[in-house]
C-alpha cells in the first residue's frame, strides 16, 4: 500500500510531476495491500502459463509439413487429449504446491524489502535487474537439476518431469510437487539477492514462465530473435536432455549453456550435433 492518499502528494514526496506509468500505478496499487499485490504473480504465472503455449498447441495440431520441418522430434505426435491431460495436471500441481508456496513466502519478500512505492524503476534498471535473476536462476537451477539427476532424487522425484521424452508446452512445469519448490528456490534467489520494485518481480516470473514454455516447445525455429541471445539454449538444447531421458548427465541448465560447457556437462550434446552436421555433409555428396 502506497503512503500516499492522493496524486498531488504523491508528486510532492518525490519533488516532480508523475509520469504516465507513475499516475497508473498510484491509481491501481495506492489503496490495495502489499499483500495482495504480491498474490498477483500468482495470478500471472496461470494465465501467461495457459495463454504463452497457445500457439505450439496449434501448430501441434496442425503439423503440415513447414511445420513438421522444424519439429525436434517428429516421429512423436501429441493429440489436444495429451496435451489438455498435461494441462489438467499441472493446474493440479499449481493448487497444491505453487499456491501454498507464494503465500507461504510473503514474509519473505517483506523481509527482503521488494517496494512497491513510488518512483517506479527504470528501464534500465528493470533490464538489468532481469539479466542478474536470469543469470542466478540458470546457475543455481544449473546444480539442483544435476542433484535431481542423482539417483534417489530421479526415482523419488524427478522422474515425473522425464515422463515427456519429447517435451511439450504445457510440460514445462509438470513436475513432482517437491520439485517446484526445489526449482522453486532457484527462481526466488535473484529477487532474494537483488531485491527491486514488485512490477520487477512480476516481470521476472511471467518471462521465466515464457522461456520455460519456449524451452518445452519441441520446435526449433531459426528465425526466432531469442537466437541473438547470446548462449541462450532454447529449445534444442533442453530437447536433447529430454531424449536421453532418466540416465542423461548432459544439458542440466535451464536457460543458458555456458554451465554445461564450462562444467563438461554438455559433451553428449556437442557429440550430436557433430554427428548431424556429418551425416547431413554424407547425404549431401
Amino acid at each position: 500500500m502506497l503512503p500516499y492518499q492522493t496524486l498531488e502528494e504523491a508528486a510532492a514526496s518525490l519533488g516532480r510531476n508523475l509520469t504516465l506509468a507513475e499516475t497508473l500505478w498510484f491509481k491501481y496499487s495506492a489503496r490495495k495491500s502489499d499483500y495482495i499485490l504480491y498474490c498477483h504473480n500468482t495470478l500471472f504465472l496461470l494465465v501467461f502459463y495457459t495463454i504463452t503455449p497457445l500457439p505450439y498447441v496449434i501448430m501441434e495440431l496442425l503439423r503440415t509439413k513447414k511445420i513438421e520441418k522444424f519439429k525436434l522430434q517428429p516421429n512423436v505426435k501429441n493429440s489436444l487429449a495429451d496435451m489438455l491431460d498435461c494441462y489438467k495436471k499441472v493446474m493440479y500441481s499449481f493448487l497444491i504446491a505453487v499456491v501454498p508456496l507464494q503465500i507461504l513466502s510473503y514474509p519473505t519478500v517483506k523481509m527482503i524489502r521488494i517496494r512497491t512505492s513510488l518512483p517506479l524503476p527504470s528501464s534500465s534498471e528493470i533490464f538489468w535487474q532481469l539479466l542478474v535473476y536470469f543469470v542466478i536462476e540458470d546457475y543455481a537451477n544449473y546444480w539442483l537439476h544435476r542433484m535431481l539427476h542423482q539417483k534417489w532424487g530421479y526415482e523419488k522425484i524427478h522422474r515425473v518431469h522425464h515422463e515427456y521424452t519429447a517435451p511439450i508446452v504445457f510440460a514445462a512445469p509438470y513436475a513432482h510437487w517437491a520439485e517446484i519448490i526445489i526449482l522453486g528456490f532457484a527462481s526466488f534467489l535473484g529477487p532474494l539477492l537483488v531485491p527491486g520494485h514488485m512490477i520487477t518481480f512480476w516481470l521476472w516470473f511471467i518471462l521465466r514462465q515464457m522461456e520455460a514454455v519456449e524451452t518445452h516447445s519441441g520446435y526449433d525455429f531459426p528465425w526466432s530473435p531469442l537466437k541473438f541471445i547470446p548462449f541462450y539454449g532454447g529449445a534444442v538444447f533442453h530437447d536433447y536432455h529430454h531424449f536421453v531421458g532418466g540416465k542423461s548427465q548432459s544439458n542440466f541448465a535451464s536457460v543458458f549453456t555456458y554451465c554445461d560447457y564450462i562444467y563438461g556437462t554438455d559433451k553428449g550434446y556437442r557429440y550430436m550435433k557433430e554427428f548431424g552436421k556429418t551425416k547431413e555433409k554424407l547425404k549431401q555428396k
